[in-house]
């Protein structure tokens, strides 16, 4: 038999006493109590997960430290900021011979920064001799840069989390620029050496400089050796014998050699260029005035001779007047 448990008689009074009877009705009514309803006021989404990444850091496609990645990002931030680019190639040039080159190309520069200084354009936005520069480029990772900066869509990027990557190492750029669909203008250039000069703005002057340095033609003649007698240096010449212009990128468009010395070639510079932009316009305008005013008179004297018609066909032939005799 199992053992009995004797209860003492005091348990048996706490048990029977009526003081414990609230307690088992408040287990009572917690078993028995409903969900309380959902609040209108409270929001309905979630709240935005954490982020395992610090902002200044957001995660890549490939190791964003690497020399690459850093050429890769640089690439796409020359490409959104300059509306013109040329682009040259360049075989076995030497380190004497790119100085020599750039030694030209910057002193050049200069005397348009002086020119406009002396014309009254001292505006400092207006200077652009310290920012253009020559840059020898990595060929395939330039090209890549230009696929992301062509076909990306940074409003698309969503990446991880359900958050926005909009930079050009993350993944979604990555498969934008890996379709082979989509074909790039400047692809047939993107090979062997390259070198490009980034213009911060579309200025004739400064490009017709550049070209008359780096490319010279009848269009664009080379300085005088009594003029400047440094750009005819031995070294310069040598150099600039293996340096071969292809073309350019201005604002997104491609110009073969023609379309870039058209866009050097126009007078004037800027100013030039919104001078005949107004002159185009304003001839415009009149041709069409001349044009619908033609028109209105040409009605206005067909509607008049039409109502001379009218009015003689209503009036009837003149009576014929006899004449006098003697």
């Amino acid at each position: 038999m199992p053992p009995r448990i004797r209860l003492h008689p005091r348990a048996l009074c706490v048990l029977k006493s009526p003081s414990h009877a609230p307690i088992r009705q408040t287990y009572a009514s917690l078993a028995t109590a409903t969900t309380p309803a959902f609040p209108l006021d409270q929001p309905l989404r979630s709240a935005p997960p954490i982020r395992r990444y610090p902002p200044t850091q957001p995660p890549s496609h490939k190791p964003p430290e690497v020399r690459k990645s850093q050429l890769h990002r640089q690439y796409q931030s020359l490409l959104k900021s300059s509306p013109l680019i040329l682009l040259f190639q360049h075989n076995n040039i030497k380190a004497v011979e790119w100085m020599g080159i750039r030694r030209e190309l910057a002193s050049a520069l200069k005397k348009i920064d002086a020119e406009k200084v002396r014309n009254g354009g001292d505006a400092v936005q207006d200077l652009f001799a310290n920012d253009i520069r020559i840059q020898v480029i990595q060929t395939g990772i330039f090209a890549s840069a230009l696929r992301v900066v062509e076909f990306f869509d940074p409003e698309e990027g969503n990446g991880m989390d359900g958050e926005v990557l909009t930079h050009g190492l993350s993944r979604r750029a990555y498969e934008a620029a890996s379709n082979k669909k989509l074909r790039v203008e400047l692809e047939p250039l993107m090979s062997g050496p390259l070198a490009v000069i980034a213009f911060p703005a579309v200025s004739p002057q400064y490009l017709k400089a550049v070209l008359s340095i780096l490319s010279p033609s009848p269009e664009f003649p080379a300085p005088r050796r009594k003029a400047n007698p440094d750009y005819h240096d031995p070294l310069v010449q040598a150099g600039l014998q293996k340096f071969m212009l292809l073309g350019a990128r201005v604002e997104g468009k491609v110009f073969d050699l023609e379309g870039t010395r058209w866009v050097g070639g126009i007078d004037g510079g800027i100013d030039g260029l919104r001078a005949q932009l107004v002159a185009m316009l304003q001839g415009a305008g009149a041709g069409l005035a001349n044009t619908l005013d033609s028109a209105s008179k040409s009605l206005y004297f067909t509607m008049e001779g039409r109502r001379l018609d009218m009015e003689e066909k209503e009036k009837g032939p003149e009576p014929a007047t006899e004449e006098k005799t003697e």
